[in-house]
């Protein structure tokens, strides 16, 4: 069958769409993956995939502009005659449904992998996009298999009425390879927190900062880091001058884009996601808790699905920056504690979210059979 994926970003296929990609050429399958060009899109074609570029601004709103990214995606469909087609991020999911359903494509699939800016955002430009969201929305859904990863935000996208003639799932996340994150041998050397996260407002970078600022006050030899950089894209990034300001405090250490998840993940002591919106399922927990460490995150949709609290980590209420901090501060003081929600969490992991399980529904979902 020939299967295409479509992404608002190439990075998002290489990082999160990867195992999926490579089950479906297992089987045989001919998969096509679309996104906007960026530095990932040419390693996928090294790796033996078939990538191509489809220029769609993220943040773009002239509605010329807008029709004239559906209608290359309509050729581009018409032109492929694909016989599933699955969309990944709120733009792909409403231009591409438009899109496949002019071009005759028959089986439609799209992932709400998060509610996103215009959904959850209180800002002018928010409240007067969201309705047009929601009206595209309830067009580009119909008849359409739609995936979530999360309860909560299908109840509310459903409480808006979009999902009426949709046929409804729930798959938590994208997956993780169980087999390469892994906990590390030996205990980790000195004591560090990590959270990697892009440097949204969302994600709550400036709580971190400040929680940070409060441990250190009472454990200076504590490390704090932030794997992650700014999302130009994205409505939430961090602006320039916030950011240095955030820097010049010199409570945590500001990585920047890394490649070397696993490692981090594996030499820190505490694993955090500040997040004041909401998640899908938060990519960051899921690799720090296959990797077995204990867990602090915000109670928001998304966190609580992966953080049990007092079970496989301690959530605490959303921008409450000395909260988080208390939170963190009883793991690094309490060794038996880490270890014991740092099983809990990779087990629980390894149970519900491998690869392998979140393939095996994704199949479902496409009524297709694994290993055919």
């Amino acid at each position: 069958m020939r299967i295409v994926l479509f992404a608002n970003t190439d990075w998002f296929l290489y990082n999160f769409k990867l195992s999926l990609v490579k089950a479906l050429r297992a089987r045989g399958d001919d998969v096509v993956l679309l996104s906007p060009p960026g530095e990932y899109g040419p390693r996928l074609c090294e790796m033996g995939f078939c990538w191509e570029p489809l220029p769609v601004s993220r943040s773009g709103i002239n509605p010329l502009a807008e029709l004239a990214a559906i209608r290359r995606v309509g050729a581009l469909y018409r032109e492929l005659r694909p016989d599933i087609v699955h969309h990944f991020t709120i733009k792909c999911v409403i231009y591409g449904s438009l899109a496949a359903q002019r071009a005759g494509v028959r089986r439609i699939v799209n992932s709400v992998t998060g509610l996103g800016f215009a959904l959850l955002a209180n800002t002018f430009k928010a409240r007067l996009i969201r309705p047009v969201v929601l009206a595209l929305y309830r067009r580009a859904l119909r008849g359409t298999q739609v995936i979530f990863q999360n309860a909560d935000n299908r109840d509310t996208l459903a409480a808006t009425g979009v999902l009426t003639q949709s046929t409804v799932h729930v798959i938590p996340g994208d997956g993780i390879d169980t087999q390469r994150f892994v906990p590390s041998a030996g205990p980790a050397e000195g004591k560090s927190v990590l959270m990697m996260a892009r440097l949204l407002r969302s994600k709550g970078i400036a709580e971190f900062v400040e929680a940070a600022q409060r441990v250190r006050a009472v454990m200076p030899d504590v490390r704090f880091l932030l794997a992650g950089e700014p999302d130009a894209g994205n409505p939430e990034s961090v602006d320039a001058d916030s950011l240095q300001r955030l820097k010049a405090t010199g409570a945590v250490e500001f990585l920047g884009h890394r490649a070397d998840a696993l490692e981090l993940n594996q030499s820190c002591n505490v694993a955090v996601l500040a997040s004041t919106q909401g998640e899908g399922i938060p990519r960051a927990l899921l690799e720090a808790a296959a990797c077995g460490r204990p867990l602090v995150a915000t109670d928001v949709p998304g966190c609580r699905e992966l953080v049990v609290d007092g079970s496989t980590g301690l959530l605490v209420r959303p921008a409450d920056a000395p909260a988080l901090a208390d939170a963190i501060l009883r793991l690094l003081h309490d060794n038996v504690l880490s270890e014991r929600l740092g099983v809990a969490a990779r087990v629980l992991v390894t149970e519900h979210f491998s690869d392998q399980r979140i393939i095996a529904q994704t199949f479902a979902v496409y009524d297709l059979q694994a290993d055919a």
